[in-house]
């Protein structure tokens, strides 16, 4: 009798952490839905760690770029998600959808992610969608996004699409293969020199690699060492593992002003990168990177 009732009790217990680790799980699935679609209204918007201007930079947000918000319950600062980086920014320079109108752009985030009549898990399954797809955001209802996709009007659960663009360049290239970043970027050669600058009229160097990779629906800092400290990606060491398309960066200690990096380009194989540089013969330029003054100060690659 002891010993059927030591059972029946350790039964109990194990159901008890069952349900207790259900509710966690249900809670860790709760804050990755969206309770409101909202974008940014400041350029080089910082999204922190935490709320607070305390917090460390995960990266900037460029104006006008569409967010996920995840909590829009803290004093003075939403919680959101942009491109798979989640932060917080702060409330003076987020606008937060009211009328349900807008247009913006979503990757799928899961393989055979369902596409649903209506914004539930009991409605119809119109389409199937899979990793890195690209969908047209139009509406936003209870955790849900209100999608156009491979020829029909739907919805998908929010925690399995992350926002990620407001241009159809953007979106069209999202997901794309390192040669489409390497025909992008050689698309600019001759490109003139401008410090400051960030647009085909003129290119610094962080100005050329950011604005190559927002066209593929990413918001990178505008400096070297801000992007090299991103969060982004995956870094590399050794010049023989770069990838065609990752970002490469270098440190000059008599141009660094103490900082980590000095330099950006992307790599576009072969042992060859194109960059923007401020040399006599500058602008956007192919250069080695396997000997000479890159070689010697290379810092690292990020492969996004």
């Amino acid at each position: 009798m002891t010993h059927l009732v030591g059972k029946a009790v350790r039964i109990a217990s194990l159901s008890v952490i069952a349900v207790l680790l259900l509710g966690v799980t249900a809670l860790a699935a709760e804050e990755d839905i969206a309770v409101a679609i909202g974008a940014t209204t400041g350029s080089s918007l910082r999204l922190r760690s935490g709320p607070s201007l305390d917090a460390s930079v995960i990266t900037m947000l460029d104006e006008d770029v569409p967010v996920a918000v995840l909590d829009d319950t803290l004093d003075g600062w939403y919680k959101i998600n942009y491109n798979g980086n989640t932060g917080f920014v702060s409330a003076d320079y987020m606008l937060i959808d009211q009328d349900n109108i807008f247009n913006a752009y979503g990757r799928v985030e899961g393989d055979g992610v369902n596409v649903r009549s209506s914004s539930s898990t009991d409605s119809e399954v119109l389409t199937v969608m899979n990793r890195s797809s690209i969908a047209t955001v139009n509406g936003f209802e209870a955790g849900w996004y209100k999608i156009t996709a491979n020829g029909v009007d739907g919805y998908i659960r929010s925690d399995y699409l992350t926002m990620c663009g407001s241009s159809a360049s953007a979106a069209g290239s999202l997901g794309g293969s390192a040669s489409d970043v390497v025909s992008f970027a050689k698309q600019y050669l001759g490109t003139r020199y401008a410090y400051g600058g960030s647009s085909p009229s003129g290119f610094d160097c962080s100005g050329f690699t950011m604005y190559v990779y927002k066209n593929f629906g990413y918001s990178l800092p505008h400096t070297a060492t801000g992007q090299w400290q991103s969060g982004y990606g995956t870094r590399i060491y050794n010049i023989s593992e770069l990838q065609p398309g990752d970002l490469v960066f270098f440190c000059d200690p008599s141009r660094s002003n103490g900082k980590a990096c000095s330099h950006a380009g992307i790599y576009v194989g072969g042992g060859q990168h194109i960059h923007s540089s401020s040399s006599r013969s500058g602008g956007v330029i192919i250069s080695d990177l396997t000997s000479g003054y890159y070689n010697t100060y290379f810092v690292g690659g990020l492969r996004l």
